[in-house]
């Protein structure tokens, strides 16, 4: 029969995380963060507030120029953006995020998704041709094919 998983403490998790060679130190500036890195990827957490565990406050992603990049999945592409610039993902950086991403998962015991273990996710979803959707009906733009013809 399984057994559930014991829920390690955060402090227990940051030894684990030293022990298997990630880079483990503290957001400057910034109380009770911390930054896990390793294969060029990184992650920031913080002790979550009933100390029993962990909470993400930054996605994983690939560093870039010192910054921690956000997966964003435009429907034909993939892309690494940074507040400075915008890279496409090519699928030798994905692989990396993604076995960072699995053994961070096996030190912290977190569940893993059957989406994600196909897989990176991505953080956004930006496909052109639903973009302004979330808007309101009266400020949406309006499509091409609804536009008056000009010759």
């Amino acid at each position: 029969m399984l057994k559930k998983p014991r829920t390690r403490t955060f402090d227990e998790v940051l030894s684990e995380l030293r022990r298997l060679q990630f880079d483990v130190e503290k957001v400057p500036g910034v109380a009770n963060q911390t930054r896990i890195s390793k294969h060029g990827c990184s992650i920031v957490l913080e002790r979550a507030q009933n100390e029993a565990g962990l909470r993400m406050v930054v996605r994983p992603g690939p560093v870039i120029g010192g910054e921690i990049a956000h997966l964003v999945d435009r429907g034909f592409q993939k892309f690494f953006k940074t507040s400075k610039a915008e890279f496409p993902a090519t699928a030798e950086r994905l692989q990396t995020l993604h076995r960072f991403v699995e053994e961070l998962k096996e030190v912290t015991g977190s569940v893993t998704l059957y989406n994600e273990a196909l897989g990176t996710v991505s953080d956004a979803y930006l496909y052109d041709r639903v973009k302004g959707r979330d808007l309101p009906v009266a400020e949406r733009p309006t499509p091409a094919w609804k536009q008056p013809e000009q010759h």
